[in-house]
């Protein structure tokens, strides 16, 4: 098995990957607050246990994956990578993701089938608020440079008016909304 895995760019073996595996898996159970602050425990398990990366590897390995765009948890895949190639990344960002993305499925479903009842209702009616000022204090964040800039005030302003007036007074997905603000921001509008 360990000549299947070399030729597809690991150096580690097949018990190897399956802890890289089950280590991220455990820490994807610990993540409150985001991946990021599983990063002690990663370091420990790559860097300092099986010394696999050095520490200026594993540094760097966050550091690019901060720099570059995409989701925050991107490092934990250069952090596979630089481990075990291909199969390292592999087995890092399964290891992240499958018991988030269970655990939100699950959560979701469970809200759904249950949407109807009072403790329910009163939570999403509780979360209302806090998700739309969340989004506001958001697009204001990202709408700053160009309302301060007289020369894209006035299509900011009417994209964001025609936004809010289309959320609240509409069904439409706003990703169209996103969509029209790429159009109008590519041909230079705002």
């Amino acid at each position: 098995m360990d000549v299947s895995l070399a030729a597809l760019g690991s150096p580690l073996s097949g018990a190897d990957l399956l802890g890289l595996f089950a280590h991220f898996l455990v820490l994807s159970l610990l993540a409150v607050g985001g991946v990021i602050t599983t990063a002690p425990g990663m370091h420990r398990y790559v860097a300092v246990e099986h010394a696999w990366i050095s520490d200026a590897q594993f540094t760097a390995s966050i550091a690019i994956a901060q720099a570059a765009p995409g989701p925050n948890v991107l490092f934990v895949a250069v952090i596979g990578w630089n481990v075990a190639g291909p199969l390292g990344a592999l087995a890092t960002m399964s290891g992240i993701l499958i018991p988030s993305t269970a655990l939100s499925l699950f959560a979701s479903r469970w809200g759904a089938a249950r949407r109807e009842t009072r403790g329910m209702r009163a939570f999403t009616t509780g979360m209302t608020p806090i998700t739309i000022g969340l989004l506001v204090a958001t697009g204001w964040i990202l709408a700053q440079p160009y309302l301060s800039e007289g020369s894209h005030f006035a299509g900011a302003l009417a994209l964001i008016v025609a936004s809010i007036v289309a959320m609240v007074r509409t069904r439409v997905s706003p990703m169209w909304l996103v969509g029209l603000g790429a159009v109008v921001g590519g041909l230079g509008w705002v």
